[in-house]
Protein backbone atom coordinates (compact mmCIF):
# COMPACT_ATOMS: atom_id res chain seq x y z
CA UNK A 1 0.00 0.00 0.00
CA UNK A 2 3.01 2.29 0.46
CA UNK A 3 3.19 3.85 -3.01
CA UNK A 4 -0.60 3.93 -3.20
CA UNK A 5 -0.86 5.89 0.06
CA UNK A 6 1.93 8.18 -1.13
CA UNK A 7 0.04 8.76 -4.38
CA UNK A 8 -3.17 9.69 -2.55
CA UNK A 9 -1.23 12.14 -0.38
CA UNK A 10 0.41 13.51 -3.52
CA UNK A 11 -2.98 14.09 -5.17
CA UNK A 12 -4.22 15.96 -2.08
CA UNK A 13 -1.12 18.15 -1.92
CA UNK A 14 -1.44 18.98 -5.62
CA UNK A 15 -5.10 19.95 -5.23
CA UNK A 16 -6.10 17.12 -7.54
CA UNK A 17 -8.07 15.17 -4.91
CA UNK A 18 -10.43 17.39 -2.91
CA UNK A 19 -13.34 16.79 -0.56
CA UNK A 20 -16.54 18.86 -0.30
CA UNK A 21 -19.84 19.04 -2.13
CA UNK A 22 -19.59 18.51 -5.87
CA UNK A 23 -21.85 17.43 -8.73
CA UNK A 24 -20.60 14.94 -11.32
CA UNK A 25 -21.35 15.18 -15.05
CA UNK A 26 -24.05 12.57 -14.54
CA UNK A 27 -25.71 14.78 -11.92
CA UNK A 28 -24.67 12.83 -8.84
CA UNK A 29 -23.88 14.72 -5.64
CA UNK A 30 -20.42 13.51 -4.67
CA UNK A 31 -18.30 14.32 -1.58
CA UNK A 32 -15.02 14.11 -3.50
CA UNK A 33 -13.59 15.23 -6.80
CA UNK A 34 -10.51 14.24 -8.82
CA UNK A 35 -9.27 16.95 -11.22
CA UNK A 36 -6.07 15.84 -12.92
CA UNK A 37 -5.98 19.19 -14.75
CA UNK A 38 -4.57 20.68 -11.55
CA UNK A 39 -1.13 19.16 -12.09
CA UNK A 40 0.95 22.07 -13.31
CA UNK A 41 4.65 21.85 -12.34
CA UNK A 42 7.65 19.97 -13.60
CA UNK A 43 8.13 18.33 -10.20
CA UNK A 44 4.51 17.14 -10.16
CA UNK A 45 4.53 15.60 -13.63
CA UNK A 46 7.88 13.89 -12.95
CA UNK A 47 6.53 12.40 -9.72
CA UNK A 48 3.27 11.43 -11.40
CA UNK A 49 5.19 9.43 -13.99
CA UNK A 50 6.85 7.49 -11.17
CA UNK A 51 3.47 6.38 -9.82
CA UNK A 52 2.37 5.15 -13.24
CA UNK A 53 5.65 3.26 -13.55
CA UNK A 54 5.18 1.75 -10.07
CA UNK A 55 1.70 0.52 -11.00
CA UNK A 56 3.06 -1.15 -14.14
CA UNK A 57 5.87 -2.81 -12.21
CA UNK A 58 3.54 -4.03 -9.45
CA UNK A 59 1.21 -5.64 -11.99
CA UNK A 60 4.02 -7.13 -14.07
CA UNK A 61 3.05 -5.22 -17.20
CA UNK A 62 5.95 -5.06 -19.65
CA UNK A 63 4.88 -3.48 -22.96
CA UNK A 64 7.05 -2.30 -25.82
CA UNK A 65 5.11 0.93 -26.42
CA UNK A 66 3.21 3.42 -24.27
CA UNK A 67 0.35 5.30 -25.93
CA UNK A 68 -1.06 8.58 -24.61
CA UNK A 69 -4.46 9.66 -26.01
CA UNK A 70 -4.67 13.39 -26.76
CA UNK A 71 -4.71 15.57 -24.83
CA UNK A 72 -4.37 14.62 -21.16
CA UNK A 73 -2.76 11.29 -21.94
CA UNK A 74 0.18 12.89 -23.76
CA UNK A 75 2.15 14.28 -20.76
CA UNK A 76 1.21 11.21 -18.69
CA UNK A 77 2.60 8.88 -21.36
CA UNK A 78 5.86 10.84 -21.69
CA UNK A 79 6.27 11.11 -17.89
CA UNK A 80 5.68 7.36 -17.44
CA UNK A 81 8.19 6.50 -20.16
CA UNK A 82 10.81 8.76 -18.55
CA UNK A 83 10.16 7.28 -15.08
CA UNK A 84 10.47 3.71 -16.34
CA UNK A 85 13.88 4.56 -17.73
CA UNK A 86 15.14 6.69 -14.84
CA UNK A 87 13.97 4.37 -12.06
CA UNK A 88 13.89 0.91 -13.63
CA UNK A 89 16.19 1.15 -16.68
CA UNK A 90 13.32 0.04 -18.90
CA UNK A 91 13.50 1.84 -22.23
CA UNK A 92 10.14 1.86 -24.01
CA UNK A 93 8.94 3.56 -27.15
CA UNK A 94 6.01 5.95 -26.85
CA UNK A 95 3.55 7.65 -29.14
CA UNK A 96 0.41 9.76 -29.03
CA UNK A 97 -2.24 10.96 -31.43
CA UNK A 98 -3.12 14.30 -32.94
CA UNK A 99 -6.73 15.38 -32.68
CA UNK A 100 -6.61 16.19 -36.39
CA UNK A 101 -4.56 14.36 -39.01
CA UNK A 102 -1.56 16.26 -40.36
CA UNK A 103 -1.82 16.80 -44.12
CA UNK A 104 1.78 17.90 -44.74
CA UNK A 105 5.27 16.70 -43.88
CA UNK A 106 5.15 13.06 -42.77
CA UNK A 107 1.36 13.28 -42.31
CA UNK A 108 -0.72 10.93 -40.21
CA UNK A 109 -2.37 11.09 -36.80
CA UNK A 110 0.35 9.52 -34.64
CA UNK A 111 3.45 11.23 -33.25
CA UNK A 112 6.46 9.35 -31.94
CA UNK A 113 6.93 5.61 -32.40
CA UNK A 114 5.46 4.26 -35.62
CA UNK A 115 3.27 1.36 -34.54
CA UNK A 116 3.88 -1.95 -36.29
CA UNK A 117 2.18 -5.35 -36.28
CA UNK A 118 2.77 -7.26 -33.06
CA UNK A 119 3.73 -4.25 -30.91
CA UNK A 120 2.75 -4.77 -27.26
CA UNK A 121 1.00 -1.53 -26.24
CA UNK A 122 -0.26 -0.06 -22.96
CA UNK A 123 -2.55 2.99 -22.92
CA UNK A 124 -1.77 5.66 -20.30
CA UNK A 125 -4.81 7.72 -19.23
CA UNK A 126 -5.98 9.83 -16.28
CA UNK A 127 -9.44 8.49 -15.46
CA UNK A 128 -12.30 6.59 -17.08
CA UNK A 129 -15.81 7.98 -16.76
CA UNK A 130 -18.08 6.63 -19.47
CA UNK A 131 -15.42 4.92 -21.59
CA UNK A 132 -15.78 7.50 -24.37
CA UNK A 133 -12.02 8.03 -24.69
CA UNK A 134 -11.48 4.28 -25.02
CA UNK A 135 -13.98 4.08 -27.86
CA UNK A 136 -12.13 6.90 -29.64
CA UNK A 137 -8.66 5.49 -28.95
CA UNK A 138 -9.01 1.84 -29.96
CA UNK A 139 -9.84 2.51 -33.65
CA UNK A 140 -6.80 4.81 -33.90
CA UNK A 141 -4.51 2.06 -32.62
CA UNK A 142 -6.11 -0.73 -34.63
CA UNK A 143 -5.99 1.34 -37.83
CA UNK A 144 -2.28 1.98 -37.32
CA UNK A 145 -1.21 -1.66 -36.99
CA UNK A 146 -2.24 -5.09 -35.74
CA UNK A 147 -1.01 -4.41 -32.22
CA UNK A 148 -1.32 -6.43 -29.02
CA UNK A 149 -3.06 -4.31 -26.36
CA UNK A 150 -1.88 -5.30 -22.87
CA UNK A 151 -4.08 -2.93 -20.87
CA UNK A 152 -4.66 0.61 -19.69
CA UNK A 153 -3.23 2.40 -16.63
CA UNK A 154 -5.36 5.09 -14.95
CA UNK A 155 -4.97 7.25 -11.85
CA UNK A 156 -8.15 6.47 -9.93
CA UNK A 157 -10.92 3.88 -10.23
CA UNK A 158 -14.05 5.48 -8.72
CA UNK A 159 -15.57 1.96 -8.49
CA UNK A 160 -19.07 3.25 -9.10
CA UNK A 161 -21.94 2.22 -11.32
CA UNK A 162 -22.14 3.62 -14.81
CA UNK A 163 -25.46 3.44 -16.63
CA UNK A 164 -26.11 -0.06 -15.31
CA UNK A 165 -24.82 -2.12 -12.41
CA UNK A 166 -21.21 -2.24 -13.61
CA UNK A 167 -18.45 0.33 -13.26
CA UNK A 168 -16.86 2.07 -16.24
CA UNK A 169 -13.76 -0.10 -15.73
CA UNK A 170 -15.86 -3.28 -15.77
CA UNK A 171 -17.80 -2.10 -18.82
CA UNK A 172 -14.57 -1.42 -20.74
CA UNK A 173 -13.33 -4.93 -19.97
CA UNK A 174 -16.65 -6.51 -20.92
CA UNK A 175 -17.01 -4.56 -24.17
CA UNK A 176 -13.40 -4.51 -25.39
CA UNK A 177 -11.57 -7.15 -23.32
CA UNK A 178 -9.30 -4.32 -22.15
CA UNK A 179 -7.93 -4.76 -18.62
CA UNK A 180 -7.69 -1.48 -16.69
CA UNK A 181 -5.13 -1.09 -13.90
CA UNK A 182 -5.74 1.86 -11.53
CA UNK A 183 -2.93 3.27 -9.41
CA UNK A 184 -5.51 3.57 -6.61
CA UNK A 185 -9.22 2.99 -6.08
CA UNK A 186 -11.82 4.88 -4.07
CA UNK A 187 -11.52 2.08 -1.48
CA UNK A 188 -7.83 3.01 -1.03
CA UNK A 189 -8.80 6.68 -0.59
CA UNK A 190 -11.39 5.76 2.05
CA UNK A 191 -8.76 3.73 3.92
CA UNK A 192 -6.50 6.80 3.99
CA UNK A 193 -9.33 8.94 5.36
CA UNK A 194 -9.96 6.34 8.05
CA UNK A 195 -6.35 6.19 9.25
CA UNK A 196 -5.78 9.95 8.99
CA UNK A 197 -3.12 9.72 6.24
CA UNK A 198 -4.85 12.59 4.44
CA UNK A 199 -7.02 15.51 5.60
CA UNK A 200 -10.79 15.26 5.17
CA UNK A 201 -11.82 12.69 7.78
CA UNK A 202 -14.97 14.73 8.39
CA UNK A 203 -16.14 13.55 4.95
CA UNK A 204 -15.66 9.85 5.73
CA UNK A 205 -19.33 9.17 6.48
CA UNK A 206 -20.43 10.95 3.29
CA UNK A 207 -17.87 8.90 1.33
CA UNK A 208 -19.24 5.68 2.80
CA UNK A 209 -22.83 6.72 2.04
CA UNK A 210 -21.88 7.59 -1.53
CA UNK A 211 -20.23 4.18 -1.93
CA UNK A 212 -23.32 2.48 -0.51
CA UNK A 213 -25.53 4.25 -3.06
CA UNK A 214 -23.38 4.17 -6.20
CA UNK A 215 -20.48 1.84 -5.49
CA UNK A 216 -19.59 -1.57 -6.87
CA UNK A 217 -17.21 -4.12 -5.40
Amino acid sequence: MSYKREFIQFMCEAGVLTFGDFVTKSGRNTPYFVNTGNYKTGAQIAKLGEFYAACMMENGIVPEVLFGPAYKGIPLCVAAAAALWNQHQINLDYCFNRKEAKDHGEGGVLVGHKLKDGDKVVIIEDVITAGTAVRETLPILKNAADIQLLGMIISVDRMEKGTGDKSAVQEVYEEFGLKVYPIVTIADIIDCLRDGSIPGKEYLEKMLEYRKTYGIQ
